[in-house]
């Protein structure tokens, strides 16, 4: 099985690249079987159909890369060294997690994948992905004098072991406006809010590793994260695509993926 898939576009190339690095389900088999079969059969903390979902938008110019791994085989938007992203006392999953967003244990008995496992994932599955991610990103500067990564997720309404609160539908993420070009920030607040969809801007997630390693303005390369909840564009049991759903927040995803191509090739 192949880390990652690279989706080449289908219009002439714009500078910008969709990462989606939690649409995957693939876990091998010396690692599931390890695993809580109850909670294994679910992976409930895939970002289910992103893939599709952002589809589209080859036909823009973008390229997109997606992982086949699950994230409980790596989480590829966890430092490799397990610094925490946040410390407000929500449940923080580790680069190889050993439960889920809730706290239920991924795998059976006590097993705890020890530092050796963890490392050796990371350097299989943690690593290649990062450098493929760094590639496209510098031959797409090289090629245009700058370049847009777009850290594409989603997240079911309610997670009780991140916060009580259901999410807002729409959460961008900017490491607390640092990882991209203000005008970039700006384009993406101004297409993504006042659509219908409940839209919050770097709370109660800002950003994770991927947003936080790639987005250095200064070197103009800037990274901007777009969590959603499932339900804009699953059905209501967030288990099953909606065409319907999918139609309406597309029509969202578009107009601000356009802004932003128009943006990044102005500043």
């Amino acid at each position: 099985m192949e880390i990652f898939k690279i989706i080449e576009p289908t219009a002439a190339k714009v500078p910008v690249i969709i990462s989606v690095p939690h649409a995957g389900t693939f876990i091998p088999e010396d690692i599931i079987s390890k695993m809580n079969p109850e909670v294994s059969k679910q992976l409930d903390d895939t970002d289910w159909f992103i893939d599709k979902l952002y589809a589209f938008a080859t036909e823009l110019g973008i390229t997109i890369i997606v992982t086949n791994y699950s994230r409980w085989v790596v989480d590829l938007n966890r430092n490799p060294e397990n610094q925490p992203l946040y410390n407000d006392g929500r449940v923080i999953t580790d680069v190889v997690a050993i439960t889920d967003f809730n706290g239920n244990k991924i795998y059976n008995d006590d097993y705890v994948p020890n530092q050796e496992e963890v490392s050796r994932r990371v350097e299989l599955y943690h690593k290649p992905y990062q450098e493929k991610l760094a590639e496209l990103l510098n031959e797409t500067k090289n090629e245009f004098g700058k370049a847009l990564l777009f850290d594409a997720h989603s997240i079911r309404k309610s997670v009780q072991g991140i916060r009580s609160e259901d999410f807002p539908d729409l959460i961008l993420g900017d490491n607390d406006e640092t990882s991209a070009h203000p005008e970039l920030i700006k384009t993406a607040v101004d297409s993504l809010q006042n659509n219908s969809y409940e839209f919050s801007h770097n709370y109660p997630f800002k950003g994770g590793y991927i947003t936080r390693n790639f987005g250095k303005p200064n070197e103009n390369i800037h990274a901007l994260q777009l969590e959603m909840c499932k339900t804009n564009y699953m059905d209501s049991s967030e288990t099953v695509y909606d065409e319907g759903n999918a139609e309406r927040i597309q029509k969202v995803l578009k107009k601000t993926l356009v802004n932003l191509i128009e943006t990044i090739n102005k500043i």
